[in-house]
């Protein structure tokens, strides 16, 4: 008898399979930036439609998916929601430090070209 694995259950990377270069690659684009730093500034888990963003759909899905893979980010279904959380305790213990100063340059970066913060 064989099982299946359930189309409502996203594979994530384990705290040990979190790669620094993915990461880094992850988050180097602007519009995956401000998803983490929307979620960061939120500090809960928020719902793919909580993000308004200047890419379609798709392209949304795609950048999701980006920082799934990588470990920045944890997606699971809730209902019919998808939610998302930011893996900030597994990359604090990989990347001490790493995610505040990313987070810390781009909100300086956006102050700087007159976004909010």
């Amino acid at each position: 008898m064989t099982t299946t694995t359930s189309p409502r259950v996203l594979e994530h990377p384990t705290r040990d399979q979190i790669r620094l270069e993915e990461v880094l690659h992850a988050l180097s684009d602007a519009v995956r930036l401000r998803i983490v730093r929307d979620m960061a500034r939120e500090g809960t888990e928020l719902s793919c439609s909580y993000f308004d963003l200047p890419v379609t759909k798709s392209t949304t899905t795609h950048h999701f998916r980006v920082l799934r893979e990588s470990g920045v980010i944890q997606q699971m279904y809730r209902g019919t929601a998808k939610l998302n959380a930011l893996r900030r305790e597994d990359l604090d213990a990989l990347f001490p430090g790493l995610l505040d100063s990313v987070l810390g340059a781009a909100g300086a970066q956006a102050e700087r070209e007159g976004e909010e913060a």
